[in-house]
């Protein structure tokens, strides 16, 4: 996971766009190096987050962004924008010929720290038609975390899986309830067995921890575990990505 530095226009933007592209390349370039297989983009620190919207300066600059990493490293890529910005990360995506994008408000309703998020996916999913963009997966949250799902209590997590690929997602992706939070394991199995498609781990994987899940989903999301003090907002540290890796190949 690459946490993009806060892009033009947002509150805690001090950064101009060419640096933060500069930082962003540096980090997929280390990933790659490491051997991971695969990265994803996030503009976590334009804190607070728009709801279901972003402006034209965040999708140009995402945009200008994501083809330079493209354009440097040859492993798949994917995007996700913040907060259930799924059209504009659609278009970002296929503008710069990535693989995927994670989509939070896919499936059912949930209430985020932004307001209500609900179902996208009938809209998204036309719009991916519209531009001709189906070859870009879409990688669903199910039950996600810093969210209250109240309003879906009587919705088990695999219920809630098994409809979003009812609705035709590619990937649903399980969470703890906070960013480093570990999923809750019997959730994991509970939803690996609810559907058909692949099944990945979204928050909370570390190299103590990589032993229970690994087996128990088909992929892990890694975002804190690979940066300094294992804190999201720093930047990268070579050796816990080479420690992870080290623990995923020998658990």
């Amino acid at each position: 996971m690459i946490h993009v530095g806060a892009l033009p226009g947002t509150p805690l933007s001090t950064l101009s766009l060419t640096q933060i592209e500069k930082a962003a390349l540096k980090e997929a370039k280390l990933y790659a190096s490491c051997g991971v297989d695969s990265i994803m983009l996030e503009n976590m620190h334009d804190i607070p987050y728009m709801k279901g919207y972003v402006g034209p300066e965040i999708v140009a600059s995402l945009a200008i962004i994501c083809r330079s990493i493209r354009d440097s490293v040859k492993i798949p890529l994917g995007l996700q924008v913040l907060a259930g910005a799924n059209k504009q990360a659609l278009a970002v995506a296929h503008a710069a010929d990535f693989n995927f994008i994670r989509v939070e408000g896919f499936a059912f309703a949930h209430f985020a720290d932004e307001g209500l998020i609900e179902s996208c996916a009938a809209e998204l999913l036309r719009f991916r038609k519209a531009i001709s963009a189906e070859k870009i997966q879409v990688w669903a949250d199910i039950k996600k975390k810093h969210s209250s799902h109240a309003i879906t209590a009587d919705v088990s997590i695999a219920e809630t899986a098994h409809a979003a690929e009812f609705m035709c997602a590619d990937t649903v992706i399980v969470t703890g309830s906070a960013t480093g939070v570990e999923p809750n394991l019997n959730e994991v199995i509970s939803v690996k067995d609810a559907v058909s498609i692949p099944v990945y781990l979204g928050s909370g994987i570390t190299h103590k921890n990589i032993g229970s899940f690994k087996g128990k989903a088909d992929g892990f999301i890694i975002g804190s575990e690979f940066k300094k003090e294992g804190n999201w907002k720093n930047s990268v540290d070579t050796k816990r990505v080479n420690r992870f890796m080290g623990a995923l190949k020998s658990s």
